[in-house]
């Protein structure tokens, strides 16, 4: 990873990020108490005198969620440092966590689990240790992206080799939500990968604005950068699919793969324009159809951005950004098209029925007493109409200038007011040039536009495959076998002879080699080989990777010395392992988040009938109205919640609310 001590402006951003997740955890948890106090006295005093520390800290926490969009909308970070003329793009933050320690957990899982030596697997605990702490500062590049990439599929490994499903190891994860800065803590190792699969789509996200939309090679990496983005968000909102963490919420990931997507659109549009717009009449009306395309996709951006619940998380600047986006791109399509019109009279050399067919596929209807062809061919007609597309792009362009006035954090940057000030400033001078002394005549008003692109733009699905990792602990033997999920005895020692050339078993199986056909007589049975056992040592060197005939050829290579080797053999699981369905959650491990915790507490106490209690976190219909806003006050757990309930494995099994 970077050098988190990096004085770049990046790691200023991360920093200032990391710093106000602090801030916003004290005051969430000083309200937290301070609600409860509120509930638990009775002494108007005391009453009055929370409320008014209530209403300081809730001022408080607006004042750090306002700084945490701050950061969020500070795009000219995240921007190439090549002087450019193009709107900014918007990347996502990396997600905030803490440290966390492996050793403990894992040197005793595999001292208990798989009855070897933990000291010797230090190293390989060392290594995991320090990939995870290198992914909180990735690089800005393919190679940080890869790095986030092997991490996550380490995790896959480390899953499956200490993570059994009925039990939990004790290993908390922390995380902090990337838009509200409220952490969300688990003992599930699934937020973990959950959080790692955020972070790749954010930093290709950063990956994309970082390129140079002034070369064509610069603009063709953007586009893949969030395609990219976008696949890893989609990834992750169909695997994790009740995510507790406010910005992995399928209705947020659902918007931020419509934002990834809608710039590629963008970036494809200024990749067509780079060389420069012909004033040509078929180019500009491949050209109008392609900027009303992207005008398209910004306006179905922002109408997602303010959708319950996504409106109270997502930054106010970005959905007001994607609002004037989506006015500037349309003001754009009409300023071509009228230039069609007013630039372009139909000649005796010209192909009127191309011209007809492509100046129809722009509409999807005319206005009342017009015809395409009739428009190609009467003068007045087109200036009427070029005249009432100008007047739409003027009015589009000021309702951008508009808005980008009214936000507070879009006025401050520069470069977008530059550019919306000079396509604005465009058309008026093209109005300009028109005759106007048929102004209060006409009265054609401007048809839609009907969007169109040749390129095809869509979520690029994640290549993991194409990352090579290595297993850290690969030495504990192949997966299929030596797994959480396996119940293991501790390792046998066998020694005996052969009778006559002969073992008195047979070999089977891939890595480890198997037991079978045991001779109930044979000297190796009557020492303790038991049918099924699995060979891990022969004459004290490992052999759990090694086939039959490569076991065969150790043993034989002994001669007539007594034969040594250690077997384990495979306990019954059947009793302690279910099967796993989409609702699976036995032994689901017991989780706390500051966002929000049981919120039934008023009900048990006037009914004194607990209904059944919903896990801490759900994303479930039932409460998800209730922790909608990101500064929604986590209630206590009243005390006779049915905490002190011990609960049994199949307690939470066919819940509606699962994490994942």
């Amino acid at each position: 990873g970077c050098n988190p001590l990096a004085e770049t402006g990046r790691s200023k951003l991360q920093n200032q990020r990391a710093v106000l997740n602090q801030q916003i955890l004290k005051a969430v948890r000083l309200r937290a108490g301070a609600e409860n106090l509120l509930r638990a006295t009775t002494n108007n005093k005391v009453r009055e005198q929370v409320l008014l520390e209530l209403s300081f800290v809730n001022s408080d926490l607006q004042i750090l969620k306002e700084e945490l969009e701050g950061l969020n909308i500070s795009v000219e970070v995240y921007q190439n440092t090549e002087e450019t003329f193009s709107i900014p793009l918007v990347p996502l933050g990396l997600k905030e966590t803490k440290e966390v320690d492996f050793t403990v957990a894992l040197k005793d899982f595999i001292q208990e689990h798989y009855s070897e030596d933990s000291s010797e697997y230090e190293d390989e605990i060392a290594d995991l240790m320090d990939l995870r702490q290198a992914c909180r500062t990735p690089s800005r590049d393919e190679a940080g992206a890869e790095m986030l990439i092997s991490y996550f599929l380490q995790l896959g490994y480390v899953e499956n080799r200490f993570f059994p499903p009925t039990r939990y190891m004790g290993i908390l994860f922390t995380w902090y939500d990337s838009f509200t800065g409220v952490p969300v803590c688990q003992q599930n190792l699934l937020l973990e990968k959950a959080s790692i699969l955020f972070n790749i789509g954010a930093l290709y996200t950063q990956i994309g604005t970082r390129c140079n939309r002034q070369t064509k090679t610069g603009l063709e990496n953007a586009v893949d950068a969030f395609q990219k983005a976008a696949g890893v968000l989609s990834y992750l909102k169909e695997t994790f699919t009740h995510t507790p963490s406010y910005d992995m919420s399928p209705a947020m990931l659902n918007v931020l793969v419509k934002m990834m997507l809608a710039q590629a659109h963008e970036c494809v549009f200024e990749q067509i324009s780079l060389p420069g717009i012909r004033n040509e009449f078929f180019t500009l009306v491949k050209m109008t159809q392609e900027v009303a395309k992207v005008g398209e996709v910004y306006m179905l951006v922002n109408a997602a951005m303010n959708q319950e619940p996504v409106k109270e998380n997502i930054p106010y600047s970005w959905s007001k950004l994607a609002q004037i986006k989506s006015d500037h791109y349309k003001a754009l399509a009409h300023y071509f098209i009228a230039t069609i019109l007013c630039d372009h009279e139909l000649q005796s050399s010209d192909d009127e029925d191309q011209q007809e067919k492509a100046l129809s596929q722009l509409y999807d209807y005319m206005p009342e007493g017009l015809m395409v062809l009739t428009i190609l061919k009467d003068k007045v007609q087109r200036k009427q109409l070029g005249k009432a597309h100008l007047r739409k792009a003027i009015v589009y362009h000021e309702e951008a200038l508009r808005v980008c006035g009214l936000c507070k954090k879009l006025r401050n940057i520069d470069i977008l007011q530059e550019v919306l000030t000079a396509a604005h400033k465009r058309s008026l001078l093209k109005y300009a040039q028109q005759d106007k002394e048929d102004d209060f005549l006409s009265l054609i008003q401007a048809p839609d536009i009907l969007p169109k692109t040749e390129h095809k733009v869509e979520a690029v699905a994640p290549q993991f495959s194409k990352v090579k990792i290595k297993d850290f602990f690969h030495r504990l033997g192949p997966l299929s076998v030596f797994s959480a999920k396996q119940r293991w005895t501790a390792p046998r020692t066998v020694r005996f002879r052969c009778e006559a050339g002969e073992l008195g078993f047979s070999l089977k199986g891939g890595s480890p080699v198997q037991t079978y056909c045991l001779d109930p007589v044979c000297s190796a049975a009557l020492v303790g080989l038991k049918e099924g056992d699995y060979i891990v040592s022969v004459g004290g060197v490992d052999c759990k990777w090694l086939g039959v005939n490569e076991v065969l050829e150790k043993i034989k290579s002994l001669g007539e010395q007594p034969i040594e080797i250690e077997v384990i053999s495979c306990q019954d699981t059947n009793a302690s392992m279910h099967n796993k369905s989409a609702t699976y959650s036995v032994g689901m491990q017991k989780t706390y988040s500051l966002i929000c915790l049981a919120m039934e507490e008023d009900k048990i106490d006037r009914t004194k009938k607990a209904p059944p209690k919903l896990p801490f976190l759900s994303w479930g219909t039932k409460n998800r109205q209730k922790a909608a806003s990101t500064l929604c006050l986590p209630s206590a757990v009243a005390a006779s919640s049915p905490i002190k309930k011990k609960l049994s494995p199949f307690t939470l099994l066919n819940t509606e609310s699962s994490l994942y």
